[in-house]
């Protein structure tokens, strides 16, 4: 065993999660990648210049774009999912037609089953996902919308903060796997302009954040300065 044993750091893609409020700049940001592809799973690109796979009716859908990367040459080194929140709702009917139920609520009867099916089909897709980074050496975006989340901390008091818009159990296995959440918002500052758009590297107590590159706790809305910190 100790002749397998890894030093010093390893140099792999990155994998970005970045959410914000509609409209903020997020799909244009990740079109700055080093040569994307999205794979849209709703519309909302026609004024980017960017490639991009049709958009994905199904989870079907998106499991052939992802593994069509996986197989077939190509040039692109960066995959861009717009947006995982809209993937989510895929994914739930997806369920719900398997068990014939109305609702991910009732699946199965309910009682957090469908979210647990779910959870499954989530970890397939990151399972793809990774194998485009360890074969393709390609990076990852997961871009998704904002919400407003009532947060207790056992610390602090219970307040309101931004976290990604899916589901709590599909929120925390994708925050998890990223090397960076990153939330995207308007900086109101007094040392700022007003409305400057920046993106949240590191948590607190009212927006969900984090990253693995040390990152300063604010960056500009660019993916440049996103490079530039993770070297």
């Amino acid at each position: 065993m100790l002749d397998q044993i890894i030093k010093g750091r390893t140099i792999s893609p990155p994998r970005l999660f970045v959410y914000g409020t509609e409209g903020i700049g997020k799909s244009t940001l990740a079109s700055n990648a080093p040569k994307p592809i999205f794979i849209q799973t709703e519309d909302g690109l026609d004024q980017i210049e960017c490639d991009r796979f049709p958009m994905a009716k199904t989870l079907q859908d998106v499991q052939w774009q992802i593994d069509a990367l996986a197989v077939q040459e190509h040039e692109y080194q960066t995959v861009v999912i717009d947006t995982v929140d809209w993937l989510e709702l895929l994914i739930w009917q997806t369920i719900c037609d398997q068990f014939g139920a109305r609702s991910i609520d009732k699946v199965d009867g309910g009682y957090g089953r469908g979210h647990s099916y779910a959870l499954a089909e989530w970890r397939d897709l990151l399972s793809r996902l990774e194998e485009l980074r360890a074969t393709r050496n390609m990076a990852i975006i997961l871009l998704g919308h904002a919400k407003v989340e009532t947060f207790t901390d056992p610390e602090t008091l219970t307040v309101q903060r931004f976290s990604p818009k899916l589901h709590k159990t599909a929120n925390a296995l994708l925050c998890e796997w990223s090397d960076a959440v990153l939330f995207a918002t308007r900086d109101g500052s007094a040392a700022r302009r007003e409305g400057d758009r920046i993106l949240r590297t590191v948590g607190a107590y009212n927006y969900v954040a984090k990253n693995r590159y040390s990152m300063p706790d604010v960056l500009p809305l660019d993916f440049s300065a996103i490079a530039s910190e993770i070297k």
